[in-house]
C-alpha cells in the first residue's frame, strides 16, 4: 500500500518565539508559538493548501515583522540561559530584566517591534517615573530594554536601526527630572548593628559578623563555603568563583583574620557539620537546628502523630543557601524586633570600607575591598569628616 504523503508540522521558530510551518519551499509565520490563535492559523492553512492540490492559491506573503512581545519573549529565553551561575542557578540579573521589560510588555507588547521608537521608550520611563522609581533605577531599566532590542538586532529580529533609534534616548540627569533620587547609602551605625544581631538566628549573625570583619559584598557571604577557603596560613584566603565582577575576567581575593576566623570557628562548633562543597550558611540547616530547639525544650512527651509532621511536598522548602534578598529581609525584621532604624547588609560593606580609610588610608581600603579605582572605593569608604572638622578649626 502505498506511504500516504505527510503534512508539514507546526514548527517553533525559537529566535523569535513564533509559530512556522514551510509550505512549498516558503516559511509562513503564524503568531506566537502554542497559542489557540496559531494552532487556528496552522489549520486554515493547511485546509487551503490540501484542497489545492498541495499548494496554494496565493503567493507566500513576506513574515510580518514580530511584534514587541515577540522580541520580549525571545530575548526572555535567551536571558534565562544566559544568566546562570556554573552550577545552574539564575543570577539576581534574571528578577531585574523581568521587572525592566514588564511595562514595555504592558504599553506596547502588540506594536510591531519596527515601531518602537525612542518616543515609546521615553513613555515607558515616564510609567516608572510615576511608579514613584529613583533615577537610578530607572536609567538601569531602560538600560536593560535598550540592551534586549541590541540582541534582537544581532539575531535579525529587528533592523539595526530600531536599536540605533533606541540608543539616542539618553539617560535622566540629577536635577533634571521629575524622577526622585535614591538616598544615598551611608555605613549601618554600629551601635544598630550590634542592638540586630542578638535577634537573629545563628546563621544569619554569623554572616553579619563575618561581613563586619571582612568587607564581603553580602552575595559573596550567602555563597561562601568552607571548602574553597585556603586555611593554611595565619591569614585565610578566599578567591570565590563566582562574584560580581567574575563575568569581565576580574580576580577577587577576600581575607580571613584572626576576628573572621573567629567567626568561622565559633560558628562550625556551634554543631554546623559540613560535607564538602556545601555552603556555610544555609537556610536549610537553620530550620532543622530550629525544629530541634524546639522539641529539646518541649516538657511533654511528643504523641507518635506529631513525631514527622512535615509535609511530603512543600510550596515553598528552604533551599541550601541563602540569598541576597531574603539575607535583607531577615535583616529588616530582626531590626524591627530590635527596635533600630532599617538598614540593609551592604551598609556593613560601607562600614567596613570607612573604618579601613579611617585607620589605614584610601589605598588599603581599596585593596580589602576589591576594587581597581579609588574613586569607586570612596563611595564605599566615608571621608573622616571629623578629621577635617578638627583642622578647619585649627587652620580654618
Amino acid at each position: 500500500m502505498p506511504r500516504q504523503p505527510s503534512v508539514p508540522k507546526l514548527c517553533h521558530h525559537k529566535a523569535s518565539g513564533r509559530a512556522v510551518v514551510r509550505l512549498n519551499s516558503a516559511d509562513h509565520y503564524l503568531g506566537v508559538f502554542g497559542t489557540p490563535e496559531a494552532k487556528d492559523a496552522y489549520d486554515r492553512l493547511i485546509a487551503e493548501w490540501l484542497a489545492n492540490g498541495r499548494k496554494l492559491a496565493r503567493p507566500a506573503a513576506p513574515p510580518a515583522p514580530p511584534t514587541v512581545d515577540e522580541v520580549l519573549l525571545a530575548f526572555w529565553h535567551h536571558a534565562e540561559r544566559y544568566y546562570r551561575l556554573p552550577s545552574g542557578e539564575p543570577t539576581s540579573e534574571i528578577v531585574a530584566v523581568r521587572k525592566s521589560l514588564r511595562p514595555v510588555h504592558e504599553l506596547f507588547g502588540r506594536v510591531p517591534a519596527t515601531e518602537f521608537g525612542p518616543k515609546a521608550l521615553a513613555a515607558v520611563r515616564q510609567q516608572m517615573i510615576h511608579a514613584d522609581l529613583c533615577r537610578n533605577v530607572i536609567n538601569k531599566r531602560i538600560d536593560r530594554v535598550k540592551r534586549a532590542f541590541k540582541w534582537a538586532t544581532a539575531e535579525e529580529l529587528v533592523p539595526v536601526s530600531v536599536y540605533e533609534a533606541l540608543r539616542t534616548l539618553a539617560g535622566l540627569k540629577r536635577g533634571r527630572t521629575e524622577a526622585r533620587e535614591s538616598k544615598r547609602v551611608l555605613p549601618v551605625n554600629p551601635e544598630h548593628l550590634s542592638a540586630t544581631l542578638p535577634h537573629l538566628d545563628r546563621h544569619v549573625s554569623a554572616m553579619a559578623t563575618l561581613q563586619r570583619f571582612t568587607g564581603m559584598r553580602p552575595g559573596e557571604v550567602c555563597a561562601l563555603k568552607l571548602a574553597e577557603v585556603d586555611r593554611s596560613g595565619a591569614v585565610w584566603v578566599w578567591r570565590p568563583d563566582q562574584h560580581k565582577t567574575a563575568w569581565r575576567d576580574k580576580d577577587k581575593v577576600i581575607l580571613f583574620g584572626p576576628n573572621a576566623q573567629a567567626v568561622v570557628t565559633a560558628f562550625l562548633q556551634g554543631g554546623n557539620t559540613l560535607d564538602h562543597g556545601e555552603y556555610l550558611f544555609s537556610p536549610r540547616a537553620a530550620r532543622e537546628e530550629r525544629y530541634a530547639a524546639l522539641r529539646a525544650a518541649r516538657k511533654s512527651k511528643v504523641p507518635p502523630s506529631q513525631i514527622n509532621r512535615r509535609t511530603a511536598r512543600p510550596k515553598r522548602a528552604p533551599g541550601p543557601r541563602y540569598w541576597q534578598t531574603g539575607y535583607a529581609h531577615a535583616i529588616q525584621r530582626a531590626a524591627e524586633r530590635a527596635g533600630v532604624p532599617h538598614w540593609h547588609p551592604n551598609q556593613i560593606r560601607h562600614l567596613f570600607g570607612t573604618e579601613v580609610r579611617k585607620a589605614h588610608g584610601l589605598e588599603a581600603a581599596q585593596v580589602l575591598l576589591g576594587h581597581e579605582r579609588a574613586d569607586v572605593t570612596q563611595v564605599y569608604a566615608e571621608r573622616d569628616l571629623a578629621l577635617a572638622m578638627r583642622i578647619a578649626a585649627e587652620i580654618g
